[in-house]
């Protein structure tokens, strides 16, 4: 159990940057009207923005 708290808590980043981050940034685009680039869609296109922005904070240990 222990295990498993250490393992959540060490991978936060990525899950607080797929469970907050890409929904805000895909209903925030669909909301003022947006359009993903290069024909994605609006949730594909905040996965990736999203996920590496989390894979960033994931490695560098921080957000900013």
């Amino acid at each position: 159990m222990e295990r498993l708290l250490k393992l959540i808590i060490a991978v936060l980043p990525l899950i607080f940057a797929f469970a907050f981050l890409v929904p805000v940034i895909a209903q925030g685009m669909d909301a003022i009207g947006l359009s993903a680039p290069f024909g994605l869609s609006t949730l594909t296109f905040a996965l990736i923005i999203g996920g590496g922005w989390g894979l960033i904070a994931q490695i560098r240990g921080r957000w900013i």
